[in-house]
């Protein structure tokens, strides 16, 4: 599961944020002191900071700094200070986006996987890809499996790449279609679950017992890339 620190001292919008994100999949861990904050990126492990500005004891725009320069994780402010000088020194100081508030959140959820989707950093703790089944390439957008070379549709490389990167996490169709640009996002379930099933006809050797991409009773989908 993707997992966030919201650092936000309105505690009534972190609520309703946190709930809403978990709904889609998104675990949230959010702190109102930004010193607890960072604290925390010390000791556990997140996939991307949503970051307020204004905030007690320390300026979001001093904690953008100091997080990007000392962890590599996206950063996306969440703010409703809307001057363009905040805006400016926030990516300066290497946030990812910036997102005004007030903002509906399932135009978060979309930033969210943008800002992942352009990302370039590598968890630390990713196994090589020579010792997995499947290797993605994304500079010449081919992924090989076994050493070959997958014949793939454009929504069927984006589905396995997202599930490739996603790196063994349960991810939810709502996600997959978020995260695919070929995907009309208003697409139903049944879509997404048909172009699973080309996929499984690709590279399972019986898709009807799937090996490699697995469902997840409530959730959706997740990629067995382990070393078999």
């Amino acid at each position: 599961m993707l997992k966030i620190l919201m650092i936000e001292d309105d505690l009534e919008l972190a609520a309703i944020l946190s709930e809403y994100l978990e709904s889609h999949g998104i675990s949230v861990t959010s702190y109102d002191e930004p010193y607890t904050g960072m604290s925390a990126l010390n000791t556990h492990h997140f996939d991307l900071l949503l970051l307020d500005l204004t905030l007690p004891n320390l300026d979001g725009l001093e904690v953008c700094k100091r997080v990007a320069k000392n962890k590599n994780i996206p950063i996306i402010i969440s703010s409703a200070r809307n001057d363009t000088n905040d805006k400016i020194k926030g990516l300066e100081f290497g946030a990812d986006d910036y997102l005004p508030k007030p903002y509906d959140p399932k135009e978060l959820i979309a930033r969210i996987y943008s800002v992942l989707r352009r990302y370039n950093g590598t968890p630390k703790n990713m196994p090589p890809a020579a010792h997995k089944p499947f290797e993605l390439h994304e500079g010449s957008r081919e992924i090989l499996y076994r050493g070959e070379i997958l014949d793939l549709t454009r929504a069927e490389y984006e589905i396995l790449a997202h599930l490739i990167k996603r790196n063994g996490a349960a991810i939810s169709r709502e996600e997959i279609s978020l995260s695919s640009p070929s995907i009309n996002p208003e697409s139903s379930n049944k879509s997404i679950d048909v172009i699973i099933g080309r996929l499984r006809s690709k590279i399972e050797a019986d898709p009807k017992s799937p090996k490699f991409i697995i469902s997840v009773r409530g959730i959706g989908y997740r990629l067995n890339n382990g070393d078999k």
